[in-house]
């Protein structure tokens, strides 16, 4: 697992908040923060309201009731100019990628500038280049088009367009799902580098063990319509909670646990 960080400013903070569905009860007064410059999970099993969180802080949906504040701005409050202002200080990787399929890999990584800056097209290049080798992808793919992509190529260059306006906050959708181990094991190290080089806050929302484990600073565990445990993986496994207890109870969940122990893994 990485190093926790130091700083304890929370960057993120959700009181009471509470999602319907129709008659289903989504989040029922959930509590969180996320602290600046930390590497934060939200696991829990389907239907117990992972996305629909994510979705509520990146201002693509409004719970039902209760105060979500990102980067200090309260978003049940924010005017519309104010709100595209916050959306530039994050940026976001979708679980599909969410590229435009007509756009060339660095036509859609650009385009975030070329909607919310002046700057001439060269420069735009130049930066979208810059962001492609951050993601760890060689130049040529620059002028792929998404359709030519593998999965995991896929997801670093959605992650390079997520980057592309030097964001504050990260926030990743299963950013490993329909990888193969290697690529997924790929995602880790960057996950965890872009941490340590840019001082990044990252939210993501994942079901891999893996991921979890090596570069969660915190999980916080959703069932019930509530965070029924919050911590570090390690922290998590000594709790007694039967939603808590879902995640490190089987054999994938133990494998992944025996290998952080391990004295031998690389850190």
């Amino acid at each position: 697992m990485a190093s926790a960080p130091q700083a304890q400013e929370a960057v993120i903070s959700l009181r009471g908040i509470t999602t319907r569905f129709g008659e289903h009860v989504v989040h029922a007064g959930l509590d969180l923060e996320v602290r600046r410059s930390e590497i934060f999970a939200l696991i829990g099993g389907s239907g117990s309201g992972k996305s629909t969180l994510l979705r509520e802080m990146i201002l693509l949906q409004r719970p039902d009731a209760g105060c979500i504040r990102v980067l200090g701005a309260d978003l049940q409050s924010l005017s519309e100019d104010d709100a595209l202002a916050l959306r530039q200080r994050w940026g976001v990787m979708f679980q599909h990628g969410g590229l435009f399929g007509a756009l060339t890999v660095k036509e859609n990584i650009g385009l975030p500038l070329r909607e919310h800056t002046t700057l001439e097209d060269p420069v735009v290049d130049q930066i979208a280049a810059w962001k492609l080798d951050i993601a760890g992808l060689a130049p040529e793919v620059g002028a792929q088009y998404p359709s030519e992509l593998s999965g995991g190529m896929m997801k670093r260059a959605s992650l390079a367009r997520a980057l592309v306006l030097d964001p504050e906050l990260l926030f990743l959708d299963e950013p490993t799902a329909g990888l193969d181990p290697e690529s997924a094991g790929g995602v880790d190290v960057l996950v965890r580098k872009l941490r340590d080089q840019f001082g990044l806050t990252i939210v993501m929302v994942t079901h891999d063990l893996d991921l979890l484990w090596q570069v969660a600073d915190r999980a916080a565990v959703l069932a019930e319509g509530k965070v029924q445990g919050i911590g570090s993986m390690s922290e998590l496994a000594r709790m007694e909670h039967p939603a808590i207890r879902k995640f490190f109870d089987g054999p994938r969940a133990r494998a992944a646990s025996d290998l952080e122990a391990s004295p031998s893994r690389p850190r």
